[in-house]
């Protein structure tokens, strides 16, 4: 099962954490300082997983961004790098070529992203296309709203002349 998943920059700031596993916000707060210390510490030739309080930590880098999922000891480290490569993938393709302004800015839809590929730490949709498609109708419904709520503020707005 997956812990958690940290998404740190190389200047060692936090850009998305999803929390899987009751943490105190103070404790949270410690394991983001010392994995980010640990991982943005380690040389690019070694290899992507780390030991860590009797867990696992496994780690990619792209770009700037160091995506980093804390796992229970007896996972398969290999298959979290390829849900990794899954939600970097996916990323992609949503945001074209996603860059860490597009995490900032679009947090939420990093999350909703990421919420539709993990569920409670484990893997439940692995199709792209599939995520993608949710994506966009979650974002016709976004525009609908909006478009649905300026018309009613511009016949509030007649009303009360």
């Amino acid at each position: 099962m997956i812990q958690f998943v940290l998404l740190v920059s190389r200047q060692g700031k936090v850009r998305l954490t999803k929390w899987y596993s009751p943490y105190s916000q103070k404790e949270r707060s410690k394991v983001i300082r010392e994995l980010s210390g640990i991982v943005l510490n380690r040389a690019p030739k070694l290899c992507n997983f780390v030991e860590w309080r009797g867990l696992k930590v496994v780690y990619k880098r792209y770009a700037g961004l160091y995506f980093c999922m804390c796992i229970d000891s007896d996972d398969n480290e290999l298959e979290i790098l390829d849900i990794i490569h899954l939600f970097v993938e996916t990323l992609d393709r949503y945001f074209g070529s996603v860059c860490e302004l597009d995490l900032i800015f679009n947090f939420h839809k990093a999350y909703y992203i990421l919420d539709e590929l993990v569920i409670a730490g484990e893997l439940q949709e692995s199709s792209k296309r599939s995520v993608i498609r949710l994506m966009t109708a979650q974002d016709s419904l976004v525009e609908m709203a909006k478009e649905q709520a300026s018309s009613i503020s511009g016949i509030i707005a007649q009303a009360t002349k």
